[in-house]
């Protein structure tokens, strides 16, 4: 006997927030990597940082392609808020007469 129409379950995806879009997220590792006092520091946090991204996506069940994917966009992120926060203000841009 087949079952009814209403047994019928549809696969389920798991959909991530992009990372690239955690604008609170970067801004914050942005910062905390412009901070680090040498560059051992700072790639000791990335890998940290990296380690906590990962774990969750994971958890979620995420591909390991998705997450690759993710990391990456992420990572990019942060260094262009890091390139922003460190040129801030020594633009070309108008200033006082």
């Amino acid at each position: 006997m087949q079952g009814s129409l209403f047994d019928w379950t549809p696969p389920c995806r798991m959909i991530v927030f992009p990372m690239s879009r955690r604008v609170g997220r970067i801004r914050d590792v942005a910062v905390k990597m412009l901070d680090k006092p040498t560059d051992r520091a700072a790639t000791f946090y990335r890998d940290q940082v990296t380690d906590g991204i990962l774990k969750q996506m994971v958890k979620a069940r995420i591909s390991e392609a998705e997450q690759d994917e993710q990391l990456g966009a992420f990572w990019q992120a942060v260094q262009a808020e890091m390139i922003r926060l460190t040129y801030c203000g020594h633009g070309t841009g108008g200033g006082a007469a």
